[in-house]
């Protein structure tokens, strides 16, 4: 349930950061909601990092490298390639963690290889994903036919999202909650400001619109969001996460509806329907037991 808030909260802030975005450059403006992310964890979460060991660096470094990859990955493929591509080939992750999970070095010495039913979801919600960023009538000649150097991007960025939710699920169960939740973000930092000057010239504008954003963003859809995913994945399977966070579209047409008026087409609406559909048939049908990050030793 709080997987599904934390969706919510992701998808409505889409017109938050659609507006902020003129007054702001994207990589810039990611590097902003960190930073504001980790000086409020760290000022939550100040005892904890008293108890700091060297041991859980690495944890937190590989776990913000990839978080940092994912978000720097996706914006400098979006200046390259269409929005709707974008979103599409993003929403992967339902898929690429379902074929992580596969290959038995990257699970937890406890966790099951992702069931056929695992793998029958994340398809669902593929093909609901697909209907909802794609426009009616597009052929597949032209989603596929013209992959340029954005779409390639853009495919690194799911893969580091993907790596993301995999790591989460080997490491969460490792660390203390707010040590982890400091570290991640810290790094996550450190390499979004070493790779801004490489995708772009940043630039701002100080605007009302803007810091209102940043203080959402910053505090609710990262410091708040990215603790509690942290939190909930040492209690469900890196798949189910997946298919949990891929509500994210939805919930973001649901916000374009209530305050721009943008209606859901018949094809979209599909697509949101399979999406639920996806991750009910996954969560609701009685597939026995399934091992969780929390059931890992601890090293």
């Amino acid at each position: 349930m709080l997987l599904i808030l934390i969706s919510a909260i992701w998808g409505s802030t889409f017109v938050l950061v659609k507006d902020a975005l003129h007054d702001v450059s994207p990589l810039l403006f990611n590097l902003l909601r960190m930073v504001i992310a980790t000086v409020v964890l760290a000022a939550i979460y100040h005892r904890d990092l008293r108890r700091l060991k060297r041991s859980y660096l690495a944890g937190g470094a590989v776990v913000g490298l990839c978080l940092a990859a994912g978000y720097s990955f996706q914006t400098a493929g979006l200046a390259r390639t269409t929005p709707a591509k974008s979103a599409f080939i993003t929403g992967l992750i339902v898929v690429i963690v379902p074929l992580l999970c596969a290959v038995p070095a990257m699970r937890t010495a406890s966790m099951r290889r992702p069931s056929l039913f695992a793998f029958a979801g994340a398809a669902m919600a593929f093909a609901g994903i697909l209907l909802l960023t794609t426009p009616a009538h597009t052929p597949w000649a032209a989603l596929f036919g013209s992959i340029n150097a954005g779409d390639l991007l853009t495919l690194l960025c799911a893969l580091g999202f993907a790596l993301h939710v995999v790591a989460l699920a080997h490491i969460s169960a490792r660390l203390p909650l707010g040590t982890l939740a400091v570290l991640q973000l810290g790094f996550c930092t450190l390499v979004m400001s070493l790779a801004l000057p490489l995708f772009e010239h940043p630039w701002i504008h100080v605007s009302r619109r803007l810091v209102i954003a940043l203080l959402v963003t910053g505090v609710l859809a990262t410091a708040v969001a990215f603790t509690v995913q942290s939190w909930a994945q040492q209690r469900l399977s890196a798949t189910h996460t997946a298919l949990i966070l891929a509500l994210e579209p939805v919930f973001a047409f649901l916000t374009s509806f209530l305050f721009y008026g943008e209606r859901l087409s018949g094809r979209a609406s599909l697509g949101a329907l399979l999406i639920l559909g996806g991750i009910a048939f996954t969560e609701l049908l009685p597939l026995g037991a399934h091992a969780t990050a929390h059931e890992a030793p601890v090293a």
